[in-house]
């Protein structure tokens, strides 16, 4: 049975899910035009006319809004523990699907590749930090957290607990995601550093 012949956004949406499964599944290093081209059931020319190199394919799979991560939304739930369950838990639950699979590698292999994390920071995890950063700017202007703990060293802790926990132990459920938040984050944002 022939099958029918995918054009436009249709094959790329193919391509770049081929890409983040791919990716997923084995390392950066591994990545070639001909396997996402084979994964996604098209020919290597279909890749080659829209992409120079696997890094900008990688960077555009990350970024799409469909297949990848697209543009982080604030929760807006009204709370500051309801945002960062919110976040958090958003996190948790897309490090287990394709594009959050495709991330970990890349993270975990970052010195390999300078470049491309530091494009993968600026695009992907840079903005999920500065959500998390005016998520904290609006509890303190509401009252919910010391002004003193709007920092972005503080808005990156969650984020790396979060993939710390995915790491060891393969996914991170909605229990853990909660104990982040009450006995991590809300007791660092709303109390006094100990010994101040």
């Amino acid at each position: 049975m022939a099958e029918t012949r995918r054009r436009g956004d249709a094959l790329v949406r193919a391509i770049l899910e081929a890409t983040l499964a791919e990716l997923a599944e084995t390392s950066f290093e591994e990545l070639t035009f001909e396997k996402v081209a084979a994964r996604a059931r098209t020919g290597k020319a279909a890749l080659y006319r829209r992409w120079v190199t696997p890094e900008d394919l990688v960077l555009a799979a990350l970024t799409d809004p469909d297949a990848g991560f697209g543009e982080p939304r604030p929760p807006e739930t009204g709370t500051l523990r309801g945002d960062l369950l919110a976040l958090l838990g958003g996190l948790a639950r897309v490090l287990d699907e394709p594009h959050g699979r495709a991330l970990r590698p890349l993270i975990t292999q970052r010195a390999r590749h300078p470049q491309l994390f530091a494009r993968i920071r600026a695009l992907v995890l840079r903005p999920r930090q500065e959500l998390i950063l005016g998520v904290l700017a609006e509890a303190a202007e509401r009252g919910e957290a010391r002004p003193a703990a709007v920092t972005a060293r503080i808005a990156a802790v969650g984020p790396r607990l979060v993939l710390v926990e995915h790491v060891e132990a393969g996914t991170v459920t909605a229990a853990e995601v909660t104990a982040i938040v009450d006995e991590v984050l809300l007791p660092l944002v709303t109390s006094p550093a100990a010994g101040r």
